[in-house]
This record gives structure tokens, sequence and C-alpha cells, in this order.
């Protein structure tokens, strides 16, 4: 089954919208990446897809600390992130399911996050890009990615880009 489910995820024959949810064995192994960085955020920086099959080699990746929407509570995830000109910026492509990841939700509810880049911590403001800005960040996300293409591909919506604006104390 884990390996069915592995194969729906990253393949390319994935209907439009046809991809609903992120398949355990994938949530188990980023909730694990997850609790690593909570632990040891060096270690966790980079980051190996391979564990689930996404080819390409290590990636940098942060722990994204907000607040969840209807719970008031605070949440974490780990993700990979992209730079460009001194920005930092992820990705909601959730592996081109038909929703958004939960995470990008709360964070346009409450745009308010801490971000964590290996040992350092920053508060910043999370927003979302359009237009040409967001044309721009999408090619160095795909050189850097290129399975982002194949998620765009499998997804009605837009995979949103959300910049990390840092807030300078």
């Amino acid at each position: 089954m884990a390996n069915d489910q592995l194969k729906e995820y990253l393949g390319t024959d994935t209907k439009v919208n046809e991809l609903k949810a992120v398949p355990d064995v994938v949530m188990e192994t980023l909730n694990a990446h997850l609790e690593l960085y909570r632990t040891d955020p060096e270690a966790a920086h980079w980051w190996d897809p391979i564990v689930i099959g996404a080819p390409g080699g290590p990636v940098k990746t942060l722990m994204l600390t907000y607040i969840g929407r209807k719970s008031g509570k605070t949440r974490q995830t780990a993700l990979q992130y992209f730079e460009l000109d001194g920005k930092i910026a992820v990705v909601g492509s959730r592996g081109g399911t038909e929703d958004h990841p939960l995470w990008y939700l709360n964070l346009l509810a409450q745009p308010q996050c801490e971000i964590q880049v290996g040992k350092n911590a920053y508060r910043a403001t999370a927003r979302t890009i359009e237009g040409p800005d967001r044309d721009t960040w999408w090619k160095v996300i795909l050189v850097d990615q290129p399975i982002q293409a194949v998620y765009q591909a499998r997804t009605a919506r837009l995979i949103p880009v959300v910049v990390m604006d840092i807030i300078k104390d």
C-alpha cells in the first residue's frame, strides 16, 4: 500500500485534482523531519526528499511556526525553502493535492510567524506573491526542485509562493 501511495504521489500520470491527500507514509516521514528540526535544527536544515521518493538530492529546509486559525494554538511544520535576492520563500504545493496545505491557510488568516533556518530564528510576515513576482520565483523554484512542475500540473489551484519578510528588531 505504501509503495502504491508513493507511486501516485510522485507519478506524472495523476489527473488534475485526483490527488486528495498526502499519503500517510509521506506524512510520517515529514513529521519525523519536523521532530529532528525541533531537537537538532542544524542536522535538519539539509534534508534529502529521496526518502519519500522525490529525486534531486538534499534540499534546504526551515521550520515554520504559525498560529492555527481555528484553534489559536502554535503549530509547526518543516518546509523546503528557496532563496532569491536575499529573500526566503516556501511553496504550498502539498504534492499537487486538490487543497492548499493547512499551514498556508493558517498564514492567510495570521501572516505573523517565525521561521527557523538551521539554528537561526526570525520573526517574519508571510505574504503570497502573484503575477510577475511569482513567475520570477517560480523559475528559481523549478531549477531547485523540478518536481514542483509535476505538482502544479496535477492540481487546478495555483500553487502559492509565499515570501517570508523578516521583521527587523
